[in-house]
């Protein structure tokens, strides 16, 4: 690639990425309390969640996984997209009681379900984290698996430059100014990804020669969608819904919402806009299998990469512009929650003092870099980025989705002991990496879930869980139990 080529792509994500700056720095610089940081403010438009759900949602794994997905084994790739919109539409069932909650993080769900613990509020904190400590890293890893191969830059100083740029948008303002810029960078997304799309299959001759050059199974049905193998299938299943349910990017953005209505709004929208994202993986995917199918199953990361090599200078700027919004979307969007579990939950369990609002922040900021730094590294030492994806959601489902959705299904009625929370996690965890370390046939995720739910159960034949009249508020406050209200009945006879 000659010098002018790598020079108008630089500028045009350079312009791209300079504008989702400045809204980063400008709604920063207005909106800088705690609360800002952590939730947004608790009152963005619901417009500005859905974009950001969409864009936390569509980041390196849709680029690179996702295209190689649809270019291995076509309609499979919507699979994926299918099980994290089946999570959203779950959450989205319980969005009015989370919203007025008014948490901030997950670990704070599990305290208002179970009880004040600092065991539990550390467990549950450092659970939260595996998930967008995974996309972060995943994220580092798909830019450079990317430009790499069009700009012939080596792999770390790639992942090194995209560490820098993702402060941009964390450090001004947390949690309001990476939503703010995913609104701009979502609604470029879009409007780019269905460009790309087309120009994709027109370059393989138009959809008649996709479809004459490319397998027939992959279109057709059910053969498309079984492709992937049923194990593979399975293992997403039990990876990306429970993944999806306990991903607290996704919470902090009803967390953030004006009211619950709106949460649940942008949740639909959020979800409609993911599934946008699949087809254009799709397009890309098989496109690149009729123009170039000598990648094979095991090349299929290297699907998207091959791609960029192929398309004009004007478009591949664009393009360039367009994979580093969505990768900078997501990256932003994790680093701000790994950094809130971490202020706002492990350091506030063990410390006792209160620092003020301006220390907090700065602390928050200094704890960005540091994550960054850790992730960083880590993309480095082991650049494989579906991996990153799926071993993250397993263990951090296998833990929480069981003691967490019970826990709010039943919090209409009892509260149940906190001894309930720690055998369903322990197990759950103690389940999937041993079948992570046997390597069983079965998706290592498979046995964590099941092993926590019936750890969950046993232990609720242990540990009886207390009626409560009313049940538990979204604020916490329990209405009194039955044993209770006996007694005062009795004494007032």
């Amino acid at each position: 690639m000659n010098l002018g080529t790598i020079a108008l792509i630089t500028t045009t994500a350079f312009i791209v990425l300079g504008i989702g700056a400045w809204i980063s720095f400008y709604v920063g610089k207005k909106n800088n309390t705690e609360e800002d940081w952590l939730v947004g403010g608790r009152s963005l438009p619901m417009y500005v969640v859905a974009f950001t759900q969409y864009a936390t949602a569509v980041g390196g794994g849709v680029l690179v996984a996702h295209v190689g997905i649809g270019y291995a084994w076509g309609l499979s790739v919507f699979w994926y997209e299918l099980f994290v919109v089946a999570g959203m539409l779950i959450i989205a069932m319980f969005a009015n009681w989370l919203r007025k909650g008014r948490f901030s993080t997950i670990p704070e769900v599990f305290t208002r379900l179970y009880g004040q613990n600092k065991m539990l509020l550390s467990i549950v904190a450092i659970a939260v984290i595996l998930v967008p400590f995974g996309w972060l890293a995943t994220q580092f890893v798909a830019f450079a698996s990317l430009f790499s191969e069009v700009t012939g830059i080596a792999f770390t100083p790639l992942i090194v430059a995209m560490a820098i740029v993702s402060l941009l948008f964390v450090l001004p303002g947390g949690l309001t100014s990476v939503a703010w810029s995913d609104f701009f960078f979502g609604v470029f997304m879009v409007g780019t990804s269905i460009v790309i799309a087309v120009y994709a299959v027109i370059s393989a001759g138009g959809w008649g020669q996709v479809v004459e050059r490319v397998p027939d199974d992959f279109f057709t049905m059910p053969q498309g969608l079984t492709l992937a193998g049923a194990g593979t299938i399975v293992l997403w299943f039990f990876a990306i819904v429970p993944g999806t349910l306990t991903n607290q990017l996704y919470y902090q953005r009803v967390f953030a919402s004006k009211s619950g209505k709106d949460a649940r709004s942008s949740l639909y929208l959020g979800a409609v806009m993911v599934t946008i994202a699949g087809v254009y993986a799709f397009f890309i995917g098989v496109s690149v299998r009729a123009m170039n199918p000598t990648l094979g199953e095991d090349g299929r990361e290297l699907a998207a990469g091959w791609f960029l090599t192929q398309v004009p200078t004007w478009l591949l700027a664009l393009y360039g512009a367009f994979l580093m919004a969505t990768i900078v979307s997501t990256t932003g969007s994790a680093l701000q929650s790994v950094v809130a579990n971490l202020i706002n939950d492990l350091r506030g369990a063990f410390l006792k003092e209160k620092s003020t609002q301006k220390q907090t922040i700065a602390v928050s900021r200094w704890c960005t870099v540091g994550v960054t730094a850790v992730a960083a590294i880590l993309a480095i030492v082991y650049p494989k980025a579906l991996e990153w994806l799926v071993a993250t959601y397993a263990y951090s489902a296998s833990i929480l989705a069981v003691p967490m959705l019970v826990g709010i299904i039943v919090a209409k009625r009892f509260r149940i002991p906190v001894q309930v929370s720690f055998a369903s996690m322990g197990v759950g965890l103690v389940g999937c990496g041993v079948a992570h370390i046997l390597d069983t046939t079965v998706p290592y995720a498979v046995f964590g879930i099941v092993a926590s739910a019936v750890a969950y159960f046993i232990a609720l034949a242990i540990w009886k869980p207390v009626r409560i009249e009313g049940g538990i508020a979204p604020d916490g406050t329990p209405q009194q139990s039955t044993e209770r209200l006996s007694a005062q009945e009795g004494e007032q006879a």
